[in-house]
């Protein structure tokens, strides 16, 4: 029975041998990871292209289309509500975003220069409404029920993104809860 166990013994011998080796396969995978990564962030510029007013789908679908087909090189097209008549295009170079705009109706130039990702980031990013609200504040119902109204805010529910307020146009105090993107802070 001595002998089986002298077996035994010697086989965590041999598994500790396949350890050492996995350990330098580990290393080896993040280096992999992190050089294409790097390769990618420098190659991207964005541009905007000025198209016909409310034409900017339009623009952007035939954009998508080319991009499935293969025609044109460019990562991505950005549409911003906010930015009326513009289409943001990311590319490699000047030349990929002119060949990917050559020939689309509705497409009325471009903006000389390149934006760079800060004067675009503000459209981006949604700020919570809420980080703006404070007790005290008047502020307008902008939709539900009591659009159009004025409220003074009493309470702040920062989890559930909701305010609870007074509404100043009623006869008596009435508080209403409403959802935080409903209301507008009114300059005092």
């Amino acid at each position: 029975m001595s002998e089986p166990e002298s077996s035994d013994g010697q086989q965590p011998k041999s598994t500790t041998d396949p350890e050492t080796v996995a350990e330098p396969e580990t290393v080896a995978e993040p280096e992999t990871v992190a050089e294409p990564e790097t390769e990618t962030d420098g190659n991207s510029h964005l541009f905007a292209v000025r198209t016909t007013g409310g034409q900017e789908k339009i623009v952007m679908r035939l954009l998508e289309a080319r991009i499935k087909m293969g025609k044109i090189n460019i990562q991505s097209v950005v549409l911003l509500s906010d930015l009326k008549g513009y289409v943001v295009i990311e590319a490699q170079d000047v030349s990929a975003m002119f060949d990917a705009i050559q020939g689309i109706r509705h497409v009325r130039g471009q903006l000389r220069g390149e934006l760079t990702y800060n004067e675009i980031d503000k459209y981006l990013i949604k700020k919570s409404t809420v980080s703006e609200l404070a007790v005290e504040n008047t502020v307008e119902i902008i939709g539900g029920p009591f659009k159009g109204m004025k409220a003074t805010i009493t309470r702040v529910d920062q989890e559930k993104e909701e305010a609870t307020v007074i509404l100043l146009d009623a006869t008596y105090q009435l508080p209403v809860t409403v959802d935080a993107n409903y209301l507008k802070l009114v300059p005092a």
